[in-house]
């Protein structure tokens, strides 16, 4: 279908593949240059016009989805099974910054185990106060888990407002000063922590989730993902990769939360479209207080 674009949040997969960073990357994206030359994955925007094979979608309706890319600019062309309705009470931009870290969010408890009536698990969030971070932060004590988090001293009150009951510096705060052996999760959104130190602070029976990690020029975080494998050998805590797909039945359920008013999206910063430059920049520096969103119409 053809999109009229009305938002646009940015990932760090919008830069990584703007970079072709690692370089095994582009085996998959483009060798010299990215396949899709356009950025831009979550979007929000208006049906324009429906291909012939197209159902359950009107002319008109507004939706919301992850695209394959080149959502940052007026028009763009979705596939329609990425997409969902996006109700009339919720703005373009709180609904754009919804797919791709929310999506992530979700299927990294689910991957961890932490599912509705957490009562009594203590989930532990490194990383707590970027797009994935914000909203794993918000659905874990949502599902009643009792959240630690690991975010840069700046941003520890929000993070405490988004539901976590302990929060720590990063900068001040290593790993091997937290309690071993304490919690049921651990979501690593940051990827440079030690993996046996992280393990050593699960429960028996205890998942840690890598969302990301870093790595060389060329693998990335494939030798990481290694270690994981070789350490969950034989070991009653577990340690599992993961890899978010794009899923239009949890976008719904996440729309479905915002609607209500269960979760909210942190938005750092809008810029308009004409400034989409300098949004990526930003992005690309790190440390992105929530999302970043890019809007057809004015920013602020």
């Amino acid at each position: 279908m053809l999109l009229k674009i009305d938002a646009t949040a940015l990932n760090a997969a919008d830069v990584r593949l703007m970079r072709g960073d690692p370089l095994l990357l582009r085996l998959a994206f483009g060798v010299l240059r990215p396949k899709q030359p356009g950025r831009g994955i979550d979007a929000a925007g208006t049906v324009l016009a429906l291909g012939a094979d197209v159902s359950g979608l009107s002319v008109g309706q507004e939706v919301l989805g992850e695209l394959p890319g080149g959502a940052l600019a007026e028009y763009a062309l979705a596939p329609a099974a990425r997409l969902v309705h996006r109700p009339a009470e919720l703005a373009p931009a709180t609904t754009a910054a919804l797919p791709m870290a929310g999506g992530t969010a979700w299927q990294a408890l689910e991957r961890a185990g932490v599912a509705a009536g957490s009562s009594g698990r203590r989930v532990l969030v490194i990383g707590a106060s970027g797009g994935v971070g914000t909203f794993t932060v918000q659905l874990a004590a949502m599902r009643s888990a009792e959240v630690w988090a690991l975010c840069g001293e700046r941003n520890r009150s929000l993070v405490e407002r988004l539901g976590a009951i302990r929060t720590f510096d990063y900068r001040t705060t290593t790993i091997t000063e937290l309690p071993e052996a304490s919690f049921d999760a651990i979501i690593d959104i940051a990827g440079t922590a030690p993996l046996r130190a992280l393990r050593r602070l699960l429960v028996t029976g205890g998942t840690l989730v890598l969302v990301a990690g870093v790595g060389g020029p060329l693998l990335g975080p494939i030798p990481r993902i290694l270690q994981a494998a070789l350490l969950s050998i034989g070991s009653k805590r577990h340690i599992r990769p993961l890899a978010a797909v794009a899923k239009p039945e949890i976008l719904a359920e996440l729309v479905a939360l915002a609607a209500a008013g269960q979760i909210t999206p942190v938005i750092e910063r809008t810029w308009p479209l004409t400034e989409a430059r300098e949004a990526l920049a930003h992005v690309d520096a790190g440390h992105t207080v929530g999302k970043a969103i890019v809007l057809a119409g004015p920013a602020h």
